[in-house]
């Protein structure tokens, strides 16, 4: 885990960027995987509360603009919800597999400064993750990561944009970290990770969340 210096230039990591990538709370379509535990309605439920968190997350990092990618689209009563109340900008995903509308983000984003993607499904990412990481862009890294414990990663951030970190990817495996690795090595980029978090795709990672939201109300 790398360590940064005390004094942190507040006005250099304005320039870094966050986006969150999230799916409308709509059953059905959001966090699928969890509805043999809570139901269509219940797992949409959950991907509402998710992304407020995200997003709440991503502001009180104190980085620079925070913007919400949707899908299917920003015209959900959720996301224009989340507009007024939260000052957040929300923009439509592009269209094709993952990978294409992350490099999407990158590519609009990166244009401006270094920017950080996040999802919705790591209830265990602090702003301290976000700010550690936009320093280490600042720092000079090309891109930076926090791995998922199951293979993929929580947390992607980018000096600028790197089509071929997200090209033609094999998604959703546990191979997802270590195809990326090989490709930012391939091309000679400057990488720094930091430790695994935890993500909650499976009904086996609710015991987990209910640990996490049980400490965080007896704080």
């Amino acid at each position: 885990m790398a360590t940064f210096p005390a004094m942190i230039n507040e006005k250099a990591l304005s320039r870094v960027q966050v986006a969150v990538l999230a799916k409308a709370p709509i059953a059905g379509l959001a966090k699928t995987r969890l509805i043999p535990a809570l139901g269509a309605a219940g797992a949409a439920r959950l991907q509402r509360q998710f992304t407020r968190h995200a997003v709440m997350t991503a502001r009180s990092a104190g980085l620079g603009a925070v913007t919400l990618w949707c899908a299917p689209n920003a015209h959900h009563r959720f996301f224009r919800a989340m507009a007024r109340t939260v000052d957040v900008r929300c923009m439509t995903q592009a269209n094709g597999d993952l990978g294409e509308r992350m490099h999407t983000a990158f590519r609009l984003h990166c244009s401006y400064g270094p920017t950080l993607l996040i999802g919705t499904d790591c209830p265990a990412l602090l702003p301290s993750h976000l700010r550690n990481a936009a320093q280490a862009l600042l720092d000079g890294y090309d891109s930076v990561f926090c791995p998922a414990e199951d293979g993929g990663y929580v947390l992607v951030g980018l000096r600028q944009a790197q089509a071929h970190l997200f090209d033609h990817m094999t998604w959703s495996t546990a191979e997802v970290m270590n195809d990326t690795r090989a490709r930012a090595r391939a091309r000679g980029l400057k990488v720094l990770e930091f430790d695994p978090l935890w993500d909650v795709d499976l009904p086996e990672d609710l015991p987990r969340l209910h640990a996490l939201l049980h400490g965080a109300n007896h704080a």
